[in-house]
């Protein structure tokens, strides 16, 4: 069965929050709301005010964790500092998942590469995710979106390195790069089977450069704002994102188009696509 994937080229918050709607499901409980921080320096990330009326609407608590690398936000101190700096605290509760040990261990049964994943603790503290993620290239994934979110977004600090490492957090830099990639995937299955399918997924395609919000320097953006995808599947969300830059006539695309192939970001997809939580198979249905 093909996944739904609704797309607007609105980017607006308001629209935001109204293409959320249209997947007309309730998360329960607890909603965390995974999202991107930004590092300082960085341009490119989506900023507080732009996400507000759909967090506000559901009522969430964004979520973080400290990253693996050096940086701005590699520790509960720095990365505290940094949503105070990028004004996440000012209008949201943040919870740092991984900001005292120790991690959950996630188990992940039929992993191709990594059979755990370490996640924050306080991931405990949620009953559903709303993940809200801006799609654009990447340095090593190529691309960033919904899987990234799920995977190294949701990993604590450990746990990124473990991904990164396929499984050897020593290798962080040094891994075969298909298996990041499917190390990513893997982790991601985790996430999505520890909150049950309980979750909800935009990609907004807007200030796509080749480099992640991550990058304290980065490039511009390459080519023009897409639009706003919102889907209940991971996968499906992610390969609507990849086919509209393939499809589009704007010639800014071939710098991230070659960033995504020189990475062989599309082997996340593919590798997620084989583990069965989500389909490459999807229906977009566009709304003005």
């Amino acid at each position: 069965m093909k996944a739904k994937v609704y797309f607007t080229r609105i980017i607006t918050p308001e629209k935001v929050l109204e293409m959320y709607r249209r997947l007309d499901c309730t998360l329960p409980g607890r909603i965390a709301v995974k999202l991107h921080s930004g590092e300082v320096g960085n341009q490119n990330f989506l900023r507080p005010e732009f996400w507000k009326p759909v967090i506000e609407a559901v009522q969430g608590t964004v979520v973080e964790c400290n990253t693996a690398y050096e940086g701005e936000r590699n520790t509960t101190e720095k990365h505290r500092k940094t949503i105070e700096k990028h004004g996440w605290s000012r209008y949201y509760t943040v919870d740092l998942l991984d900001a005292e040990g120790p991690d959950l261990e996630l188990p992940i049964p039929n992993g191709q590469v990594i059979h755990k994943n370490f996640v924050g603790k306080d991931i405990q503290n949620y009953d559903s995710m709303l993940v809200l993620s801006h799609f654009k290239g990447h340095p090593m994934g190529g691309y960033g979106g919904a899987l990234k979110q799920l995977s190294i977004g949701v990993a604590s600090s450990f746990g990124k390195a473990y991904i990164h490492g396929a499984g050897e957090p020593e290798k962080i830099w040094t891994a075969e790069h298909d298996r990041f990639l499917e190390s990513m995937a893997d982790a991601a299955s985790s996430v999505v089977e520890y909150f049950k399918g309980n979750l909800a997924y935009v990609n907004v395609m807007k200030n796509m450069s080749v480099d992640c919000d991550c990058c304290a320097v980065a490039e511009d953006p390459c080519m023009q704002d897409i639009g706003v995808l919102v889907s209940l599947d991971p996968i499906a969300i992610d390969q609507a994102c990849l086919d509209l830059v393939y499809a589009s006539d704007d010639p800014g695309k071939a710098h991230l188009i070659e960033r995504i192939e020189s990475r062989n970001g599309v082997h996340t997809i593919e590798a997620a696509a084989k583990l069965g939580y989500g389909t490459r198979e999807y229906e977009l249905i566009e709304v003005e």
